[in-house]
């Protein structure tokens, strides 16, 4: 299985229970595809670089998980048609680069 992160931004107009309720939802679709070790981080409200959608503003929401790359495509695909979610990004974790890094730096 491959480590995977995502991280992706809710609405900042969402009260607490919708941004469970979404948070939930993208966390039991994983689980259905099979997905292992997911871990979930609630980022907080935070202002955006530029203006997404009229929001000046969003909820970060990053998740770490390992898992196979069908489960990344339905969930990008669910992510892209929700109006909760106005911006994503999911990022594969290569396991020999970060050791690639380490040898980089026990030679020096």
């Amino acid at each position: 299985m491959t480590a995977y992160e995502t991280m992706y931004i809710l609405r900042p107009d969402l009260g607490e229970e919708q941004l469970d309720q979404a948070i939930n939802k993208y966390q039991d679709l994983l689980k259905e595809q099979g997905v292992e070790d997911i871990d979930t981080q609630h980022r907080g409200k935070r202002r955006l670089a530029y203006e997404i959608q009229n929001f000046r503003e969003g909820v970060y929401i990053q998740m770490n998980y390992n898992g196979q790359g069908h489960a990344i495509a339905k969930l990008e695909r669910e992510m892209r048609i929700s109006e909760q979610v106005i911006r994503y990004l999911t990022l594969k974790h290569e396991g020999p680069a970060a050791n690639a890094d380490e040898d980089e730096s026990d030679s020096e």
